[in-house]
């Protein structure tokens, strides 16, 4: 049985460091699935949730970054997408800590579809841009995003 969320190439946006950027995202979600289906317990799927917001926040500052450097016309209103993820999973660990809440699959449901969705329509849209604008579309294999992403 595969992944619970699984990389595709339909979803690349052509350039090497985001697409990389996705998997690792895809690769917590992964993660906190299976925190959740074996059971392991709030804590540990709050650690995972800790790491895949902080991840996200980080992946979510390098796009906006080329966004706001290339002239990406859509730039606010993809910004703005970013936060309501980013408030929407802070309300989620906040809930957690209280002990108000476990995060269950309908959860991991909601980051399937929403990364998917994301990536696969939003990202997207900024790909064609980003790459006529001049992105390359594969970095060195030793740039400084991957050894930043790296785990």
């Amino acid at each position: 049985m595969g992944s619970f969320v699984e990389w595709s190439e339909d979803l690349s946006v052509g350039i090497e460091e985001i697409d990389e950027q996705h998997k690792v995202l895809m690769g917590l979600v992964n993660q906190m699935h299976d925190a959740i289906k074996n059971r392991q317990g709030n804590e540990a799927v709050a650690a995972v949730l800790e790491e895949l917001a902080d991840y996200t926040r980080i992946h979510f500052s390098v796009e906006e970054s080329l966004m706001r450097i290339l002239h990406y016309p859509d730039y606010e209103e993809h910004r703005a997408r970013h936060a309501v993820l980013i408030n929407q999973l802070a309300e989620i660990r906040d809930k957690l800590e209280d002990g108000n809440a476990a995060v269950g699959f309908e959860l991991m449901h909601f980051l399937k579809i929403w990364l998917t969705k994301h990536i696969g329509e939003e990202d997207n849209k900024y790909s064609e841009f980003f790459l006529e604008a001049g992105a390359k579309p594969v970095f060195a294999k030793k740039g400084w995003g991957n050894l930043l992403w790296r785990r």
